[in-house]
C-alpha cells in the first residue's frame, strides 16, 4: 500500500517567481517611501560639551524629506531651502541642523511663510561673495551693494554664527538685507529706484542698578564669574581698587566683595553692563569702598565713601594679575650671572605680549635697547619719582623717548630681551635716584573730592553705601535659611 504523503504539492515555478517579485517590491516601496510615523519616529543622537565640561546628550528629530535624500551630498552649501528661479542646482532640506554639523558650511534656510525670505547662519570660511552665489545672487549685485556706501562695507565684515536675512523679488532679485549684529544694533540695506539705503537701527536699552557680591576661595576671577560678573566688569572693579591692593600677590581665601553696577536691559534681558556705582573690598581683614562721582565739569572718578580719592600718584602693579617671581633684595644670586647681585626692583612673570602699563603721569626719558635690561623704558614723574620697564617684548604704538604718558597707558609687552630666564617684566622704582621696593613704598595721594562739591558728592554716596549695606543683610539672611 502506498503511504499518502502529507507534503503540498509545488507550486509552479512561474509563481514562486512572480511572488518573489512582488515582495521584493513591496520592500523596496516601504524602504523610499516610509511613512511619516516611522519617519518622525526617526532619532539623531549628538553630543555637545556644555561650558561646565559636563556631556549633554541632545535628541534632533530626522525630518528630512524622502525626495531630497539623493540630493544631500550635491553641494557643500547643503541646507539651502527652496532655491530661487532659475538657480536649481543648490541643494534642499527642510532644516539647518545638518548644515550646522558640517565645518565650514554656512546654513541656509527659507521660511515656509515666504519662499523669498532667506536666512543665512555665516559659518568659517565664508565670505560674502560665496554666500551670495549661494542665495543665488549675482557677483553684480554683490558690486552694487558694496558699493552703495561706505557703511554697505559693513556686511563683508561677516562672523561665525552671524545671521543675514536675504528678502529676494519675484524674480529672484535682492530686495533687502538684514543683519543683527547685537542686541542693540542691526543694520539694513533696501532696493529704492536709485540703488540700496544703508541704515542703521541702535535699541537703547534701560538701565538698572544691580547688586552683586562674591567671596574669594580661590581666584578674583572665578569668585567673581560665580557672582555672575562678566570679564570686563571684574576688571573695572580690580582696577578700581588696583592702587591700593595688588591683585598678583595681596589676595586671600576669604576675602569678599561687593557692587552696584548699571545692568543694561532689552525686553528684561541683559544685553550689557555699565559702570560699577559702587564698590566695598575687603582685603586680608581691611576694607577698602569707592565710590563713582562725575563733577560738574563732566569729570569721572572714584573716591572712598567719605570723599578721598582712590586714584593715587602710582599704579602699585604695572602688570594685571601676573606673578611675582623675584622681589626687591639687596643680596639675591643673579640667575644667569650666577653671582649674589642687588636685585633693586620686582619680577613680575606672565606669558609673552601681556601689556605692561605706565604706572603713573610722566615722560619717557628712554624707550629703546639698554644693555642686560633689554628693551626698557623709562619714565620720569616729575622731579622725585622715576619708574623703569625692562626686558619687553616690544614698544607700544607711539612709545619714544621724549613722550608723554598718562597712568595706566600700555607702553610695551612682556618679552625676554636682555638677560632674562623668561617672559617676565623687570620693575624699578625710585624715590630722588635710589632705588625703593615698589612693594612697600608708601604711594602719594592725589586730590580729594573739591571742598565745593563734597555735599553734592556725600548725598549720592550715602545711598549707594546704604543699598549695598541692605543687599548684604537680605542675601547672608536667605543663605542662612
Amino acid at each position: 500500500m502506498t503511504p499518502i504523503s502529507k507534503t503540498p504539492p509545488p507550486y509552479p515555478k512561474t509563481h514562486i517567481l512572480a511572488a518573489s517579485g512582488i515582495a521584493a517590491l513591496l520592500s523596496l516601496t516601504l524602504l523610499v517611501f516610509p511613512s511619516r510615523e516611522v519617519e518622525a519616529k526617526k532619532t539623531y543622537l549628538s553630543l555637545e560639551l556644555d561650558t561646565g565640561s559636563e556631556l549633554v546628550l541632545l535628541e534632533q528629530d530626522d525630518l528630512r524629506h524622502e525626495d531630497l535624500k539623493s540630493n544631500l551630498n550635491t553641494s557643500p552649501f547643503s541646507s539651502i531651502e527652496q532655491p530661487s528661479r532659475g538657480h536649481s542646482s543648490a541643494t534642499q532640506t527642510v532644516g539647518a541642523d545638518y548644515a550646522s554639523s558640517e565645518p565650514g558650511t554656512a546654513s541656509v534656510e527659507t521660511t515656509l511663510v515666504d519662499p523669498r525670505h532667506k536666512t543665512v547662519k555665516v559659518a568659517n570660511g565664508d565670505t560674502l561673495s560665496t554666500i551670495f552665489a549661494n542665495v543665488g545672487l549675482s557677483a553684480t549685485t554683490l558690486h552694487e551693494v558694496l558699493g552703495s556706501s561706505k557703511e554697505a562695507k559693513q556686511f563683508s565684515r561677516l562672523k561665525v554664527g552671524q545671521a543675514l536675512e536675504f528678502q529676494l523679488s519675484e524674480d529672484g532679485q535682492l530686495e533687502s538685507l538684514h543683519s543683527k549684529l547685537s542686541d542693540l544694533e542691526s543694520i539694513n540695506l533696501s532696493k529704492n529706484e536709485k540703488g540700496f539705503t544703508f541704515k542703521r537701527d541702535i535699541v537703547k536699552p534701560d538701565v538698572r542698578k544691580t547688586y552683586a557680591r562674591g567671596v574669594i576661595n580661590s581666584s578674583l576671577f572665578l569668585s567673581a564669574k560665580r557672582a555672575g560678573l562678566s570679564h570686563g566688569l571684574t576688571m573695572d572693579l580690580a582696577n578700581i581698587f588696583g592702587y591700593d591692593i595688588d591683585f598678583a600677590m595681596d589676595i586671600r581665601d576669604g576675602d569678599e566683595f561687593e557692587l552696584v553696577f548699571e545692568e543694561k536691559v532689552v525686553n528684561n534681558k541683559q544685553v550689557g553692563t555699565g559702570n560699577i556705582l559702587s564698590a566695598r573690598f575687603t582685603n586680608r581683614g581691611k576694607t577698602f569702598t569707592a565710590v563713582r562721582y562725575t563733577d560738574k565739569q563732566g569729570n569721572s572718578s572714584y573716591y572712598s565713601a567719605d570723599g578721598n580719592s582712590m586714584r593715587k600718584a602710582f599704579i602699585r602693579t604695572p602688570v594685571d594679575f601676573a606673578r611675582i617671581s623675584s622681589r626687591f633684595s639687596n643680596g639675591r644670586r643673579h640667575p644667569i650671572l650666577n653671582k649674589i647681585r642687588a636685585h633693586k626692583g620686582v619680577d613680575y612673570a606672565a606669558p609673552h605680549g601681556t601689556p605692561i602699563k605706565a604706572a603713573g603721569d610722566g615722560k619717557i626719558t628712554l624707550a629703546g635697547r639698554n644693555g642686560g635690561y633689554g628693551n626698557t623704558v623709562v619714565i620720569q614723574h616729575g622731579s622725585r619719582y622715576r619708574t623703569l620697564y625692562a626686558h619687553m617684548q616690544g614698544f607700544a604704538k607711539g612709545i619714544r623717548s621724549g613722550s608723554n604718558v598718562k597712568q595706566g597707558q600700555i607702553i610695551g609687552y612682556i618679552g625676554t630681551t636682555g638677560l632674562s630666564t623668561g617672559p617676565h617684566l623687570h620693575y624699578e622704582f625710585q624715590v630722588n635716584g635710589t632705588h625703593v621696593d615698589p612693594l612697600s613704598q608708601k604711594l602719594p595721594m592725589a586730590d580729594p573730592i573739591a571742598r565745593n562739591e563734597k555735599q553734592r558728592f556725600m548725598q549720592l554716596s550715602a545711598p549707594l553705601m546704604a543699598r549695598m549695606d541692605q543687599e548684604k543683610t537680605t542675601l547672608l539672611a536667605l543663605n542662612k535659611r
